[in-house]
């Protein structure tokens, strides 16, 4: 990177808050929070957090926020920390909580550019943790489009039970093994108390680690930092070079986030969560992060995407490891590495320092044959996700396929209206081998809010019935769930999709290996069907639902609330 020049002649986003005669009350403000003179000349920097007790994921963030402003400091800027919100899905899972999960993502990504723009900070440096307050903040970046650094929080310590790594996915799939008697209560109990044993992420390749690997691979994150744990001390190292490096990015102009956020990166990062079995949430996140660019990046690209890049991490759920272990073998620069050696990734694209993909990981570490493997030993050809298309979903659905045994399914269809009468049946195990469950009204409008259904994928998961059945919705998964499940089903019930039109019996046919996933109905009787249809109401909602329901787009195109490619005309962009 170039040496910087000197803030004083820069002129700064900030100056119109600092400089004049009406600006004294401004000046008061800030002199109240100890701000001097010298200070007031710097680059601000907000730092944005989402650090609280709502969930492991967002805690110990404190230290390394405190890092952060460290190295804002020593570098010459005026670093100002503030919160934003954040929903766990782990405890909002399986309630009427989960519809508020989703949204937060929309709530996030705004309170960053609420923030920003109404106090003209020259700068964002963002921690996030958990599964929606990544692509949250990351989205906030892009709209703003100001010097940026996203840093994850880091992922928890697997636990250590019977000998073998665990996590909190081995708590949900153990409800079922309890239920089926595979399982006693104490050693559910015992298990508890063991698969979380520290702050931090879910450890496996889910949500949030997924979405951590696509902001080092977008170059919104610093390479290597995203696989460190969160209770490792590095942590506070990897915040404190942020802090320097985001005020040199201000000096020197950038890269800004739409110079990172471009069609190869996107592609790039759809490629990262193919090869490592990431979870499906991403189809849903990197739509959003691309639309807040004024780029098109569909499902269906993404699926182009996946079809072409081989599955070369074994990770949870559908592998053996976790985030720890990939952070021991090298952590995302050797993914990467791997990858642009076979052809798989753009390496022209632009790191967060401002060199290019290539220079930056020509020196990661190989894989190392277990956790990471070789593109000539790939676990599979193509990615480990696939859409499905067809008079079920025309507008595409997804199937996570990493760890699958088989790839097709041909069964009856049972079909509940929403998440809490499937969960009833599937407690007591009330359905059969073979068949298709169908949990609908879930999707983004019609839930409103889209809640994952991993208490019931788990459910199913841990009664051993993960292969007997298939379970298709228009809500969606945690990067977690395993087994032939089908989520994000577009358009979904609420739009008058064919899967609003599903009745008990109906025979639909799963085909992963050729995309496809059809209900043997004719045209005609399913256009019956649709005239006897009656779309659900939701104007009297009230409160964040109501206003969720009636701006939301579809899940395909990233479930968006807002037209897309913000540019603030008083902003010099």
């Amino acid at each position: 990177m170039k040496k910087p020049t000197t803030s004083a002649k820069l002129k700064l986003r900030s100056d119109i808050t600092k400089y004049g005669l009406d600006r004294t009350p401004h000046r008061a403000f800030m002199r109240a929070m100890g701000i001097d003179d010298d200070a007031m000349k710097q680059p601000f920097v907000g730092i944005v957090s989402t650090s609280g007790e709502m969930t492991p994921c967002n805690m110990n963030m404190k230290p390394q926020e405190q890092s952060a402003k460290e190295g804002v400091t020593k570098a010459g800027g005026t670093p100002r920390l503030f919160n934003t919100i954040t929903v766990s899905d782990g405890i909002s899972m399986n309630h009427q909580g989960m519809k508020f999960s989703l949204i937060s993502r929309e709530v996030i990504a705004d309170s960053v550019e609420l923030v920003i723009r109404g106090h003209a900070y020259d700068a964002i440096l963002g921690f996030g943790g958990c599964d929606k307050n990544l692509p949250g903040i990351m989205m906030g970046m892009v709209r703003c489009n100001i010097p940026s650094v996203f840093l994850f929080g880091g992922a928890a310590l697997p636990g250590r039970w019977r000998d073998r790594d665990v996590s909190v996915l081995d708590a949900y799939e153990g409800v079922g093994a309890v239920q089926t008697k595979q399982m006693t209560e104490d050693e559910l109990d015992e298990l508890e108390r063991t698969c979380l044993p520290s702050t931090g992420a879910c450890a496996g390749q889910f949500t949030a680690n997924t979405m951590a690997m696509v902001a080092e691979t977008l170059g919104l994150s610093p390479l290597g930092s995203s696989m460190v744990p969160n209770v490792y001390e590095e942590r506070k190292d990897i915040a404190k070079s942020a802090g320097r490096s985001i005020v040199e990015n201000v000096l020197l102009g950038g890269p800004l986030p739409r110079d990172l956020v471009t069609r190869k990166s996107l592609e790039n990062a759809a490629a990262v969560v193919a090869a490592t079995g990431g979870s499906t949430n991403a189809c849903l996140h990197l739509p959003a992060i691309a639309h807040e660019a004024g780029l098109t990046f569909t499902l269906e690209d993404v699926a182009e995407v996946f079809q072409r890049t081989p599955l070369i991490a074994n990770l949870r759920p559908g592998g053996l490891y976790h985030s720890l272990d990939m952070y021991k073998i090298g952590g995302v620069p050797s993914l990467l590495n791997e990858l642009v050696q076979g052809g798989h990734l753009h390496d022209d694209c632009l790191t967060q320092t401002g060199t290019t993909l290539a220079d930056a990981i020509r020196e990661a570490p190989k894989p190392d044959g277990q956790v990471l493997m070789t593109l000539d030993n790939a676990i599979s050809d193509s990615g480990g996700l696939v859409v499905l298309k067809g008079n079920l979903c025309p507008g595409g659905a997804i199937l996570k396929v990493a760890g699958l045994k088989n790839l097709s399914h041909e069964g009856p269809a049972l079909v509940f209206e929403n998440e809490e009468d499937c969960m009833e049946v599937i407690r007591k195990k009330l359905y059969s081998p073979g068949c298709v469950i169908v949990i609908r009204n879930e999707g983004p409008k019609g839930g409103p809010g889209m809640r994952e259904m991993l208490g019931a994928t788990a459910l199913i998961y841990g009664q051993g019935m993960g292969e007997k059945i298939a379970l298709i919705t228009d809500g969606r998964f945690s990067g977690a769930t395993r087994g032939m499940c089908i989520g994000y089903a577009c358009p979904e019930a609420a739009e008058g999709g064919p899967i609003a039109l599903i009745e008990n019996g109906d025979i639909i046919e799963i085909d992963a290996e050729k995309g496809i996933i059809n209900v043997n109905l004719s045209e005609q009787e399913l256009l019956k069907r649709r005239t006897e249809w009656t779309p659900s109401d939701h104007s009297k909602l009230g409160g964040a639902l109501q206003k969720y329901s009636a701006l939301v787009g579809p899940a395909n195109k990233g479930a968006v609330t807002h037209s897309g490619n913000v540019i603030w005309k008083h902003e010099k962009e």
